[in-house]
């Protein structure tokens, strides 16, 4: 884990950057799986299962019977930690709902704007070496709060054919009409084109690694609609004399431990802080069973000491972090300042863990600089709005002189006319 101290602003673009490797690469790769897929449904998934994963499912659909068997496997405490959590999102997720808006001029014009939600929402959970139930939370949640009429699920399954428990007990608690076992690009895939055993989802939400992000933003610019560019997780941490060095070092690992293409920084004030952090790190993570990945994320994770805090804000909204801590003495006052980031943590009590887990906000979030303008997973993400309006005639008689001036004026004759034929026609 590299150290900067006070970077010079043209050094900025290169420390806000984040490792990733040739897109041109991927990008050719998923663009072969999503053809593929498109042309081949089953049979190409059945392909690339084996070509990628080294084996085939007898089934994508997961079965009842697996459900069941996977329920009686899980502990009582993590069930009752998972409904805990459960219910503390859907609270929070509940207040989310857009309220529908109605305007009447008073003159015989009635606007609405009303908001409906997805009919297929397609979600995908990362699996691997470490599956995200609490991910199924944060995409089926919403979801149901939205009123989605269905709600389709794939996960990659491990080298049996099976999918983690937790992850089945989750989506059966939350009500997940269908799960698929199926991972990475031809998961999206699936979703976004259908095939003759997946259905066609009308949005797909959910993280996933950078094939996963790489799928999701081709089908974005192929009429197909995505949550956002959820990609490799990151942190930020913002630190001043009241941080703990161990808090601190305990985040940015748990940060680093989801993959090793992860992300991890700090900004603080002085050296020795920095120093004293860095020791934490060593010490913690030859404790986690996840070490080796850790390892590989902090090589591409920094520590910039920044002495005034105006200069650390002013890198944090550059940067764009997916996360952001801040363990300051006032943390409101700073994230008052803060423009650009995903998910905010306020104070030494506020760990990231908190909002991946139970907290209640949701933990789908942009990445990769992108939260300068996307927001995190809420319940609008799963509707659109449509607008209705309503004319009476004497209200179109008032706006006809308004219409038809403006129509002519753009060139667009039959606008004018459409308006003409019903107040001035003899029709």
């Amino acid at each position: 884990m590299q150290t900067y101290i006070n970077p010079a602003r043209e050094l900025w673009p290169e420390l806000t950057r984040r490792s990733l490797p040739d897109d041109a690469t991927i990008e050719e790769r998923v663009s072969t799986i999503l053809e593929r897929v498109r042309t081949g449904g089953d049979a190409a998934l059945q392909a690339l299962s084996q070509e990628i994963e080294g084996f085939v499912p007898e089934a994508f659909a997961v079965s009842e019977d697996e459900i069941a068997d996977a329920a009686a496997r899980i502990p009582e405490a993590l069930k009752n930690a998972i409904r805990e959590a459960y219910g503390r999102i859907w609270e929070f997720h509940e207040r989310q709902i857009p309220q529908e808006v109605v305007w009447n001029d008073g003159k015989g014009t009635v606007c609405r704007r009303r908001f409906v939600p997805v009919n297929c929402a397609g979600l995908y959970v990362p699996g691997g070496s470490a599956p995200l139930f609490s991910t199924v939370l944060m995409l089926a949640i919403p979801a149901s709060v939205a009123g989605c009429p269905r709600r389709i699920l794939c996960t990659p399954p491990d080298k049996q054919g099976r999918i983690a428990d937790a992850i089945l007990f989750a989506a059966s608690l939350c009500g997940i009409d269908a799960i698929y076992k199926l991972g990475g690009a031809q998961a999206i895939a699936a979703m976004a084109y259908g095939t003759q055993s997946i259905p066609k989802a009308d949005k797909i939400f959910g993280p996933g690694n950078r094939y996963v992000m790489k799928a999701k933003q081709i089908l974005s610019r192929r009429a197909f609609a995505i949550d956002m560019p959820a990609g490799p997780s990151e942190v930020m941490v913002i630190a001043d004399g009241s941080a703990k060095a161990s808090f601190v070092a305990a985040d940015l690992l748990s940060q680093a431990e989801h993959g090793p293409d992860s992300q991890a920084m700090l900004l603080c004030a002085d050296s020795a802080f920095a120093e004293e952090v860095k020791a934490e790190i060593v010490r913690q993570k030859a404790e986690l069973p996840r070490e080796s990945i850790v390892d590989k994320a902090l090589e591409n994770s920094r520590i910039i000491i920044f002495p005034e805090v105006d200069t650390q804000l002013e890198f944090a909204n550059r940067y764009a972090p997916e996360h952001l801590i801040l363990s300051v003495l006032e943390p409101e006052k700073l994230a008052a300042r803060i423009t650009c980031a995903g998910s905010i943590f306020l104070g030494n009590w506020s760990p990231e863990s908190a909002g991946d887990y139970a907290s209640g906000t949701n933990h789908t979030l942009p990445t990769s600089g992108l939260a300068n303008a996307w927001s995190g997973l809420g319940v609008e993400c799963f509707m659109h709005a449509v607008t209705w309006q309503q004319l009476s005639r004497e209200a179109l008689e008032g706006l006809a002189p308004t219409i038809i001036e403006m129509a002519e004026a753009e060139g667009l004759a039959a606008h004018a006319e459409a308006v003409r034929k019903r107040i001035y026609g003899k029709d």
